[in-house]
């Protein structure tokens, strides 16, 4: 007991003053970064699942352009699934005064599976289900139809009173083309309507909830037949381009931390086990056992192993919650629990890098023989088994990153630019070095010359700390900046549709006269693609594909004298007649190409275009994008009406109200709301997004530091034999500042240079997005390097130099 308490005490002195405080520093670095991103992508994933199904009204919705089949309900109710069916048609309402056109949503009593449908009556109580003999419409239907709650509609062959106003519903989704107002009825009434007719256009949804295995085995039993899907909160989710971005940034940002930890830990124990190799050998003089010095490294390990999950995850906790704060408006009040996952998952990876780093080092520090004492012998070799520790992060490597296309890329980009940085750096040097200088730098010039390989070392673990450190940040820089792009501060946030020919001329120049930013005014004709070079769409190879529906479905068409600015130009050019130009991620998927001939149908007529440009468009922003713009002459004689959005301040609420007013039958949709809720939430995820970076810095700015420190104490032995032959403190200070500056100045240069190389290829084959030049970067990371090495690196040599006085 005695001895096994010597030794925790011993252990724990060693491990602070024995130079192994650093591992212990990585190892708590490693395990609060996962535990803090592994919670936070945690309870986001499961905070969009759940809003994702909110969104669609349940967990799997089945979509049918014929009546739902009763095997398929029979089937899921078999399974102890939850089902909810809907049917939704378009038809007039008439009030006493006014008439429009609706889509009726003909409901049972549990609709909906997901999410909250919130009605309110004329007493203004709060109802959620809809129920027989009842009429719920919409507020904007109500003004339209020039009604009240109370009074009777006529829906077809029904006549109903209106129970009261739609406030909240599921299944809202964003489309400029579609502002036909909606009302709930329940299916009970649907027949009444004798809307339903054969040939009628009627779209059906069956609502699913259960848990997930059940959902997918009943879809593997189902066999889908034409006009049929499966829908889920994947499929759905608008956000899921943005957020699979932010993912692939957490997966990255997490490796590269790991990646600088990992580094760390090694460095810090091969230095360790150099340093302790004539301490062993001094206990094995005295009598110590192999097996004893084993319990004692094994104390060591284990104490920094224990240490650094206790701290590292409160650490974690306390990171993942700062990281939450910017996110509070977007996520829920009780967030979901993530268990014990996030620490299973930490502790998993800091016992797969750090058994390596340290037991490798360690057992080969155990071999070091007696005879050290009196007489230093060869380094002995590391042990072959120990390198079967190496298959613990190769395999978890392979198990998590598998499949992500970024990691690995930057993996390779990282063993091939570590080489290359190397070479640049100390090819740089030794060119200065041919020229004249001051004692000092000559004398460092030399010294980096006259050893090639730990020069070499040094200045590819440098440069590459700090072109992990510019990564990390510049990526966050031009992923946000995209996001930005999304939805940019002058955006427009009104759409005007409907807009008859009659109309176009004076609505145009009423925007006008009432100064607000607009687009300019685009006709939309409603058709079908229907043949490519006079092969029909329907023998496409991708026809019946799910994601592909733009073969199937009906498209809103334009026609343009010039192109819209937003959209550029990738391909071909936009001149001559009887010409289509097509969006550029429609034209890779279907394998269009420019001179194809495409042929379209509207109203039953047939014409022809041949396509002549290619345009990358970006739809998640609010302007107005179209699949296919034509020239005049191919569909200007088509019946159209007209479109254009433009921007309104919330001050400027009363004139678009004027606008309203002045033209009734014009149809506009105010997306301020949304509009400041999406630019809300990209400069919330800004801040965790940064925050994030910041972290990654501290990861690489500890891996510098160290990497420094480390490098000068074991230039302890050199300075006092500079010292002995008559150098000056003086003359050893400027030339150890001098040497470790130049290292600083290179690196950071060669940093710049692969920061911007690599940041190009994850940019452009990683995240798929555009990227630019960095020139700021080129003078910061530099003078970064630069401060790095005098904060690090001032108590170091004024410890070197006491002994000198």
């Amino acid at each position: 007991m005695k001895s096994n308490k010597m030794i925790i005490n011993w252990s724990l002195r060693e491990i602070w003053f024995g130079q192994l405080w650093p591992v212990m520093v990585a190892l708590t670095l490693i395990i609060a970064c996962v535990v803090a991103l592994s919670t936070l992508a945690l309870r986001v994933e499961k905070v969009m699942t759940e809003q994702g199904r909110t969104l669609l009204a349940a967990d799997l919705v089945f979509r049918s352009s014929n009546p739902i089949p009763t095997s398929l309900i029979e089937k899921a109710e078999q399974a102890g699934l939850t089902v909810s069916s809907q049917s939704r048609f378009q038809t007039m309402a008439f009030s006493d005064v006014n008439m429009q056109l609706v889509t009726v949503k003909s409901v049972q009593t549990n609709y909906p599976l997901r999410g909250d449908l919130n009605l309110n009556n004329q007493n203004n109580e709060i109802s959620h289900q809809v129920n027989p003999g009842e009429l719920w419409i919409s507020d904007r239907l109500l003004s339209l139809l020039d009604t009240k709650v109370g009074e009777v509609l006529a829906i077809g062959d029904a006549e109903l009173s209106i129970t009261g106003i739609i406030k909240d519903e599921p299944e809202l989704a964003y489309n400029p083309f579609n502002s036909i107002p909606n009302l709930f009825i329940h299916e009970n009434d649907l027949e009444k309507t004798g809307a339903v007719q054969v040939g009628s256009r009627v779209r059906y949804r069956l609502f699913i909830n259960g848990d997930l295995t059940t959902l997918a085995n009943l879809q593997n039993d189902y066999e889908l037949q034409a006009g049929e899907s499966w829908v889920d909160q994947n499929k759905e989710s608008r956000a899921a381009r943005l957020m699979d971005k932010a993912k692939q940034y957490l997966s990255l940002t997490i490796l590269m931390v790991i990646l600088m930890a990992a580094v760390t830990l090694i460095l810090t124990c091969l230095h360790y086990a150099r340093n302790r190799s004539e301490t062993v050998s001094m206990l094995k003089s005295m009598g110590a056992s192999r097996k004893w010095l084993r319990l004692w490294l094994t104390t060591q390990v284990l104490i920094m192993f224990a240490i650094a999950f206790v701290v590292g995850s409160a650490s974690g906790l306390l990171l993942e919650f700062l990281l939450r704060l910017p996110l509070t408006d977007i996520l829920p009040k009780e967030l979901p629990s993530v268990g014990v996952q996030p620490f299973v998952f930490a502790i998993g990876v800091a016992l797969c890098i750090g058994l390596p780093a340290l037991l490798i080092p360690l057992n080969r520090l155990l071999d070091a023989p007696a005879i050290n004492v009196i007489q230093q012998q060869q380094t002995t070799r590391y042990s072959k088994t120990s390198w079967w520790l190496l298959l613990l992060p190769i395999t978890a490597l392979i198990v998590f990153y598998g499949s992500n296309k970024l990691v690995w890329m930057v993996l390779i980009g990282l063993l091939v630019l570590f080489t290359l940085l190397a070479g640049l750096s100390y090819g740089l040097l030794t060119l200065l070095s041919r020229f004249k200088w001051k004692a000092a730098f000559s004398l460092a010039l030399s010294r980096i010359s006259r050893s090639p390989k730990n020069s070499m070392m040094q200045l590819a673990a440098l440069s590459g700390s700090l072109m992990l450190v510019a990564l990390i940040w510049l990526i966050k820089s031009d992923l946000l900046g995209d996001w930005q792009q999304t939805l940019s501060p002058d955006a427009p946030n009104v759409f005007a549709i409907n807009i008859s020919p009659e109309q176009q001329q004076g609505y145009l120049q009423q925007v006008d006269t009432l100064k607000l930013p607009h687009s300019d005014t685009f006709a939309i004709i409603r058709g079908r693609w229907t043949a490519i070079n006079g092969v029909n769409n329907t023998e496409h190879p991708s026809y019946n594909e799910e994601n592909i529906r733009i073969l199937r479905r009906e498209i809103n068409f334009t026609w343009a004298k010039e192109l819209p600015v937003y959209n550029e130009v990738v391909a071909g050019e936009w001149k001559g007649e009887k010409n289509v130009s097509i969006a550029q991620g429609v034209a890779e998927e279907l394998g269009v190409v420019i001179g194809d001939k495409l042929t379209f149908e509207v109203n039953s007529q047939s014409f022809t275009a041949t396509v002549n440009s290619i345009r990358a468009v970006e739809w998640q922003s609010l302007k107005p994008n179209f699949v296919f713009i034509f020239s005049e002459d191919v569909v200007e004689n088509l019946p159209a009406t007209w479109m254009l959005s433009f921007r309104a301040e919330e001050s400027q609420t009363h004139l678009v109200n004027q606008l309203a007013r002045l033209y009734p039958t014009v149809t506009l949709l105010d997306l301020r709301t949304m509009a400041n809720k999406i630019q809300g939430l990209l400069r919330q995820i800004s801040w965790s997004l940064t925050g994030l970076a910041a972290l990654g810095v501290v990861g690489g700015v500890l891996l510098i530091f160290t990497l420094l420190r480390l490098s000068l104490s074991e230039r302890k032995r050199e300075i006092t034999l500079y010292r002995t032959l008559g150098a000056s403190k003086k003359r050893i200070s400027h030339t150890l500042w001098a040497e470790y500056g130049l290292l600083a100045i290179s690196a950071g240069l060669v940093a710049a240079i692969a920061a911007e190389i690599i940041l190009y290829s994850l940019m452009t084959w990683g995240f798929e997005l555009p990227t630019q030049l960095h020139p700021t970067m080129w003078l910061v990371l530099p003078l970064l390097a630069v401060l790095i090495v005098f904060v690090s690196l001032s108590s170091v040599i004024k410890q070197l130099l006491k002994p000198l006085r």
